[in-house]
């Protein structure tokens, strides 16, 4: 199905109707990165001395094999190298990578290939041979650009390897790439939040992802948590922030994702808008549907030692989701997006009535978190800020 944004920022969809599997993308998780962050709570490991870079492109290859029968003769739409640190991996592993993936899953004409990086590993003629490969689009993790910040953070690269990692990129032929930044940091102020927004909308990203900086359980800022700013200055930090990035021309459409020029990240508008996606690599998850409606959720082996393990199956679990359960995950994906979704892509991607929703949606609009238009689901700027009490209408 082909989703197209409107000049208001919404969704164009085909006319309502029955149940219709949905876009289909493909998510790679790559564990391994230099250096574990104390912020970090995504499935991540140090990487040892030598990558096992062959043995984990044949086990992702693997992988691929036994999800087949859920692509039911869809095209990938996207791909996302997530980590960890997938920038170390090789081009060579990549390419056999995306090759053995295209020789089994056909690509859309143009489909968005991203991955994301990190400054500190940054080598020009590297990312010159990604972007030959088909990668089309360059997710930097930058975080921010004062030492000190950095520092606090546990990341391996100062603010000038940042500035270069930025240039360097366009230098290898990327000219759609996000930055992902944080704010909220320790001992931060609206200043030095400020500062870090200018210096990289210097560098002309199509994209940037802001967000807070949030103390996750296991990790070990939750059990050492570093001084935060109070809730005040973190307000302040916000407003102050979204009126630079608008002033700018950096459009908001989702929670923490500003593009320009209408270069939204359409692998996580797949996310957003319900799509599929499948999962590979350890700990990777996917959300999976079939051609009778029926929608489940899997995920993989966690560690990278059990993926790799031949004796071990890939998949770890799997849930169908029950129609109770469909219009909370619907709407959590959703009612991120500023713009919202037309009302019919609910019945498209849930196969539910919209009279499954008509209560919440009543009780959400009475409370000013929703807009009083039965033709859209899209939250008021009060149900934006406080997107958790809007979900709570839709739980079952």
């Amino acid at each position: 199905m082909n989703l197209s944004p409107d000049p208001g920022g919404t969704l164009r969809v085909p006319p309502a109707g029955h149940f219709r599997l949905p876009p289909l993308a493909l998510y790679v998780h790559i564990p391994w990165c230099v250096r574990k962050c104390p912020y970090c709570d995504f499935n991540s490991h140090a990487a040892g001395p030598e990558l096992p870079e062959e043995a984990y492109v044949d086990a992702l290859l693997a992988d691929l094999r036994t999800d087949l029968a859920a692509v039911h003769g869809r095209e990938l739409v996207s791909i996302f190298f997530g980590g960890g640190t997938p920038s170390l991996f090789s081009a060579r592993a990549l390419d056999r990578l995306l090759a053995g993936m295209n020789r089994r899953i056909a690509f859309a004409r143009d489909i968005e290939i991203t991955l994301e990086a990190n400054p500190g590993t940054f080598e020009q003629a590297k990312f010159a041979d990604y972007r030959r490969l088909g990668i089309n689009r360059l997710s930097i993790g930058v975080q921010s650009f004062q030492t000190a910040q950095l520092q606090a953070l546990g990341r391996i690269h100062d603010g000038l390897e940042a500035i270069r990692a930025a240039e360097m990129a366009r230098r290898a032929g990327f000219d759609n790439v996000n930055l992902d930044l944080m704010h909220g940091l320790p001992g931060q102020d609206v200043a030095g939040a400020l500062a870090d927004l200018r210096q990289a909308i210097a560098l002309a990203p199509t994209h940037l992802s802001w967000y807070q900086l949030t103390l996750e359980p296991n990790t070990v800022f939750w059990n050492q948590p570093p001084e935060t700013p109070e809730d005040d200055l973190l307000w302040d930090i916000q407003e102050a922030g979204q009126a630079l990035l608008a002033a700018e021309g950096f459009v908001q459409y989702e929670t923490s994702a500003y593009a320009r020029d209408g270069r939204r990240a359409r692998h996580n508008l797949n996310y957003w808008t319900f799509g599929d996606f499948l999962g590979l690599g350890a700990g990777a998850h996917a959300k999976l549907s079939d051609p009778h409606g029926q929608i489940r959720r899997t995920w993989k082996t966690r560690l990278p030692k059990d993926y790799l393990d031949p004796d071990k199956r890939f998949q770890a679990g799997e849930r169908l989701l029950e129609a109770a359960e469909l219009p909370f995950e619907f709407m959590m994906n959703a009612l991120r997006l500023t713009g919202g979704v037309p009302a019919e892509l609910f019945e498209q991607r849930t196969g539910l009535p919209l009279a499954a929703i008509a209560e919440p949606c009543a009780a959400a609009r009475a409370a000013g978190l929703l807009e009083n238009d039965p033709q859209l689901l899209r939250p008021t700027a009060r149900g934006q800020l406080f997107l958790n009490d809007l979900l709570q209408h839709f739980l079952p």
